[in-house]
């Protein structure tokens, strides 16, 4: 019998491990809006620790919450140019790399969050696609609140929208146009802008969840709210495509398992925590004010779906959100 020449097999096999690539690390910058502090920041947090943890180290996430990395415009840019890799953003933001997303955006279109969640499930193979299209992966989505209008007057009727000087998004002219066909005064500002603006008065009104006007302060500036469902406002986390394929697939569905859950359980709890939101605000100071009109408003949303429609989103799209909404309610009569 040969003997086996053991140092020569030991010497080839650590030549051969030592060849073999390590496996390198992903670093996740993530921007987002959000407050640092708020609901939304401890949630994705929790999601960046839970996902090194589930990779084994293998990806780490670093978060830059309350606009640090820019408005929600900049962050898409600064994806683009490699230095974030992923942002949370809201689907207004998410108009910067597709309009799909913003369909759910439209002024009074659902009139609950079973409405929105029947019509995402939906729709969201096409959203996704639109995006992987122009190289983002949609990770989780969420609702992120009901929009509310935050004043520095009562602002409780259709004709008072006419002294409503209403921050509008930048980077996405054809929402200011939709704000003019419902009577409000637009100015086109980045959303890091907003507490300034407040403080000079350049703008008066702004619309946004209550959890966020509390988080940001903003209510302290803008101390009227109306008590008025205007919107439901969507977000999503999306990560550059480049990026997760650097991820092993294996890898990939730990964390997307694990995106999902922290995306519904701020679904789950955001009608709560702006409810909490609101409590304490009026408590500070804020004054919710009762619309007048109801009727109106929902004439003067109705008048933006004109400019939403084939200018901001698809006008398919737009049709097809309509139709499901329509079909939920005859379901669910």
């Amino acid at each position: 019998m040969k003997r086996i020449a053991w140092p020569l097999v030991v010497s080839l096999a650590g030549a051969l491990l030592s060849a073999a690539p390590a496996r390198a690390t992903v670093l996740i910058k993530l921007g987002t809006v959000a407050p640092q502090g708020s609901p939304y920041d401890v949630l994705l947090q929790e999601m960046g620790r839970r996902w090194t943890e589930a990779s084994g180290g293998l990806v780490k996430v670093r978060i830059y919450p309350g606009g640090v990395a820019g408005n929600e415009g900049d962050m898409v840019r600064k994806i683009g140019v490699g230095q974030l890799q992923a942002a949370s953003l809201t689907t207004v933001g998410m108009h910067d790399i597709t309009p799909e997303p913003q369909t759910l955006d439209a002024p009074m279109l659902f009139q609950s969050e079973a409405e929105l969640d029947y019509v995402l499930a939906k729709i969201r193979p096409r959203l996704e696609r639109a995006l992987e299209a122009k190289g983002f992966v949609a990770v989780n989505w969420a609702n992120v609140g009901v929009i509310r209008f935050f004043s520095t007057f009562p602002l409780k009727k259709p004709s008072d929208a006419a002294k409503a000087k209403i921050w509008s998004w930048q980077g996405d002219p054809s929402a200011a146009d939709a704000w003019i066909k419902i009577g409000f005064q637009p100015v086109v500002l980045s959303s890091t802008d907003i507490i300034p603006s407040l403080s000079t008065g350049m703008i008066n009104t702004v619309s946004m969840p209550a959890l966020y006007a509390f988080a940001s302060r903003l209510f302290d500036r803008a101390n009227h709210m109306l008590n008025l469902d205007w919107g439901m406002l969507t977000g999503a986390t999306v990560v550059k495509k480049d990026a997760w394929d650097r991820i092993p697939p294996d890898v990939q569905q730990k964390l997307l398992a694990i995106a999902a859950e922290s995306g519904k359980k701020l679904s789950d709890e955001v009608r709560k925590m702006n409810d909490d939101a609101e409590k304490q605000m009026k408590a500070q100071g804020l004054v919710i004010d009762q619309p007048e009109d109801v009727a109106g408003w929902k004439a003067a949303a109705r008048r933006s779906w004109s400019v939403v429609r084939g200018k901001v989103v698809p006008a398919d799209l737009f049709d097809e959100v309509k139709r499901l909404v329509e079909e939920y309610r005859a379901q669910h009569q």
